[in-house]
């Protein structure tokens, strides 16, 4: 099977006013149809900004110095025309907060209708049909009532089944979830995890998965990139990293974890919610 998406030595610099710093220094990874990849760090790590470099939406503070980003053997790095075709369509992002991600003065309805004219469709009667569809696929109740409402009338948990259904409106191959969960109560984390998972194994997308939770990282996974001050310290496969660890930082992101026990016995409480 083929990369769907292929990293190879992504250098991103930070200009501060004492100069410039490396935020993101050398990087490679590949992700494969139908897998998850998770970039776990601290905050700072450089984590969000590898995800927004691929992306092309890093702020203007932040530039892309060297490296190449290939999807499906396209080179999307610093090639604004074919990012502009792919991004959004075949690679979409989850963001992290629903509450700065969406507008709070226009509805549901529009909002989530603009991703979807985007994809292609045309004509407000297929437009709308299309919304009630995504948000049925993502377990909205009365989708066709939530699309005259406004965000600030939704839980966060439905605020970010919301961005879900705006991600998945070009059936894209690839999602970049950024901390898709940090901003949501631990029982509404089981539940958008567990959503993930099911839209995955229902449509075969690839899943890039931004966090600094290991937990997360660890039920969601295939492979764990642990990332420390712009660079890879760490990877492997899931289960393998997470109960042999090598290097420090990842023992010391194991050790952070609260109310501790075996992790075997933490994983399997995590997962008995799921």
């Amino acid at each position: 099977m083929g990369n769907l998406l292929k990293v190879d030595e992504l250098q991103i610099e930070l200009v501060t006013d004492k100069g410039l710093i490396r935020a993101v220094d050398g990087v490679s990874f590949c992700i494969e149809a139908g897998e998850t990849v998770t970039i776990i760090g601290e905050s700072g790590s450089g984590k969000s900004t590898t995800a927004m470099g691929i992306l092309g939406l890093l702020p203007a503070d932040l530039a892309v110095l060297s490296g190449s980003v290939t999807f499906k053997d396209t080179e999307i790095l610093g090639n604004d025309k074919e990012l502009c075709g792919i991004r959004g369509k075949h690679i979409a992002l989850i963001p992290q907060d629903p509450m700065t991600a969406l507008s709070p003065v226009h509805t549901i309805g529009s909002q989530l209708r603009e991703a979807v004219r985007h994809s292609g469709v045309t004509g407000r009667s297929a437009q709308t049909a299309r919304c009630i569809e995504l948000l049925e696929q993502v377990r909205i109740p009365d989708p066709a009532g939530q699309l005259n409402k406004y965000p600030h009338q939704l839980s966060g948990g439905m605020l970010q089944r919301v961005l879900i259904a705006g991600a998945l409106a070009a059936s894209p191959e690839l999602i970049v979830a950024d901390e898709p969960t940090s901003a949501l109560d631990v029982t509404v984390q089981a539940s958008i995890l567990d959503l993930l998972l099911e839209l995955q194994e229902r449509t075969g997308i690839g899943l890039l998965v931004i966090t600094h939770d290991l937990g997360v990282a660890r039920l969601m996974s295939d492979r764990i990139y642990v990332m420390k001050s712009g660079v890879f310290v760490e990877n492997g496969g899931a289960e393998e990293l997470v109960n042999a660890p090598k290097n420090p930082y990842t023992k010391n992101l194991l050790d952070a974890i609260p109310q501790l026990g075996p992790w075997n016995e933490a994983v399997e409480k995590v997962e008995a919610t799921v």
